[in-house]
């Protein structure tokens, strides 16, 4: 049986070995940044997600921007992603 401290050096020495640092995400503490990435990464492998992710926010680099943003926009950048809904939902959240 194992204690929670070993369970998460286990699990942390896994990443360390394992893990894609690479990740545009991974390098943000950005809650709008990590949102488009959660949201892009629902059901789309990351090697599509990758190239998405720096366009979409090069398109909007701020949740007021997506939030100003015709809608019919960013359905356009969000092409090739496939789930549309999702890019809807995202904007919905910015209008909010």
């Amino acid at each position: 049986m194992c204690d929670t401290r070993s369970f998460q050096r286990i699990v942390w020495d896994h990443f360390a070995k394992h893990s894609r640092k690479t990740l545009p995400w991974r390098r943000t503490k950005d809650p709008y940044r990590i949102l488009v990435s959660e949201v892009m990464l629902q059901q789309t492998q990351v090697s599509r997600v990758s190239k998405k992710y720096r366009e979409f926010l090069n398109a909007y680099p701020a949740v007021r921007t997506l939030a100003k943003a015709p809608l019919a926009d960013v359905l356009r950048v969000w092409s090739g992603l496939g789930y549309n809904r999702r890019a809807k939902f995202l904007y919905d959240a910015a209008k909010k």
